[in-house]
């Protein structure tokens, strides 16, 4: 038997080297989670205050807690311990285990959307603000809204590419829904199979609280296999050419709870609803693609361009949890980054109403300077135009920094998020060493806005749009 020739050494192909700013998006991604704890401890405790502004302070703590802090704290600890591989279940965008695929397709995405529009389904709008809005609102007036959005789950590291909807008796609580997303090229199910899509389908039963981030959401029915046939009986109804493949006992790990907290059940079969109009070309397609000669072939072929050694650890240092962005390249602006922006654009105007502050008060201000620093009105007047035009120009540094934030630029966002780092370490420093307390009236507002602009600006979604320029090509595992 012939000798196995290695090729590659570790000598001759070596690791890719972690670069600097994505050390410095780990600590700021680790960092606003633990600045997040301790302003939450802060309007917690202001929320036990027995005055009527306390229930200010308690939704804030809610607020707070259900969409910055447990969503942060969840997606640290999922990327240590949450397979990063394909288990037939979509994860949420903080990282937990989401709904269960229970669907397959083969067809076109033209051929996708003609079928489920043919069978009665409205397809979802995305996710904005003005969309987030009408669906509260229609939820709160039970009035319908068919497009209402769906919230992203992803699957192959990226959310769904669209998504489907029946709305029940015209009550945005309640609907049929189901995602889908594209395969990626040469990509097999486990076990060899080829597919185009795959979509997960459920039941919305009612609204009501996540159980593991206290947010308000759409509570799925426990049974998705029956939203799983419903889905299927309603396109072949409508497409009699459709069929049907099941592949028994698919998936039947894995399931008990969604990201939500709801819980599930399946009996881990996965159907493949073919909706192509022409067969041939694919089946002869996909039997060459079966062939195990041609999937061997294919699989050693994306060993050798592997980087020898580069399997990843079980556990990763929390330094590296942000940069283990997926392969997605954001190029639509993020929410993160415009809401980072609006609190940088507040904490600039706070800056502008000192100043204006300063220039009412010009001549307090010169008698309190001189009567504290026993100095001349001539020097008190000099030393508050230094200081009035030093704020100028900081204010027109930040708004510079503020417009190439908002364009992505990669410098700009790691400028801010040092900034505000800073900002936060010595207002902690000065309350943990007996310092001046923090409140409403002192320095409150101001902290929580450079915690807010940590967590937005360091959130993955914000580091993949600024970073999106000059990314290196993945590797091909």
């Amino acid at each position: 038997m012939a000798a196995t020739q290695v090729v590659g050494t570790t000598d001759a192909v070596t690791r890719p080297r972690r670069s600097f700013t994505a050390f410095l998006d780990g600590f700021f991604f680790v960092f606003a989670a633990l600045a997040a704890i301790w302003l939450a401890t802060i309007v917690f405790n202001e929320s036990f205050q027995w005055r009527w502004s306390s229930v200010v302070y308690f939704v804030a703590f809610w607020v707070l807690l259900a969409y910055l802090l447990l969503p942060r704290v969840h997606r640290i600890l999922t990327t240590i311990y949450v397979p990063d591989y394909f288990i037939g279940r979509a994860r949420t965008s903080d990282g937990l285990l989401g709904d269960p695929v229970n669907l397959a397709l083969l067809g076109s995405e033209e051929e996708v959307n003609a079928a489920m529009v043919a069978a009665g389904w409205t397809r979802a709008d995305d996710v904005t603000v003005a969309s987030s809005l009408r669906i509260i609102g229609s939820t709160l007036s039970r009035r319908s809204y068919d497009e209402a959005p769906v919230s992203p789950l992803f699957l192959f590291s990226r959310k769904q590419d669209f998504a489907y909807q029946q709305e029940v008796a015209g009550n945005p609580a309640k609907r049929h829904h189901v995602r889908f997303w594209r395969c990626p090229d040469d990509w097999l199910l486990p076990g060899g199979r080829r597919v185009e899509w795959l979509a997960a389908g459920t039941f919305d039963r009612a609204v009501g609280f996540s159980l593991f981030t206290m947010q308000i959401t759409h509570k799925i029915d426990a049974d998705t296999d029956v939203e799983r046939d419903h889905i299927i009986a309603t396109v072949r109804e409508a497409v009699p050419s459709a069929r049907v493949d099941v592949i028994r006992d698919f998936s039947t790990g894995y399931h008990s709870r969604n990201g939500g907290g709801d819980s599930i059940t399946t009996d881990g079969d996965l159907p493949i609803l073919d909706v192509r109009s022409d067969r041939r070309a694919d089946r002869e397609f996909l039997a060459a693609r079966a062939d195990r000669a041609v999937v061997a072939e294919q699989r050693a072929a994306r060993a050798d361009a592997a980087i020898p050694g580069a399997k990843r650890n079980s556990y990763e240092n929390p330094l590296d949890l942000a940069d283990r962005a997926s392969g997605e390249v954001v190029r639509v602006r993020p929410s993160t980054i415009t809401m980072g922006v609006v609190l940088l654009v507040i904490r600039v105007l706070a800056g502008g109403v000192w100043l204006v502050d300063l220039a009412v008060n010009w001549q307090k201000a010169v008698n309190d300077s001189i009567g504290t620093d026993d100095v001349d009105v001539a020097s008190a007047n000099v030393s508050l135009w230094i200081i009035a035009v030093l704020g100028v120009l900081g204010m027109l540094v930040q708004l510079s920094v503020v417009l190439f934030v908002y364009r992505g630029v990669n410098w700009a966002r790691i400028l801010v998020l040092l900034v505000s780092t800073m900002g936060i370490i010595v207002a902690a420093t000065d309350f943990f060493s007996g310092g001046q307390q923090i409140t409403v009236k002192t320095t409150l507002l101001t902290l929580s806005i450079d915690i807010l602009i940590l967590l937005a600006l360091s959130s993955r979604s914000a580091r993949a749009y600024s970073r999106r320029k000059n990314r290196p090509a993945p590797l091909t595992r």
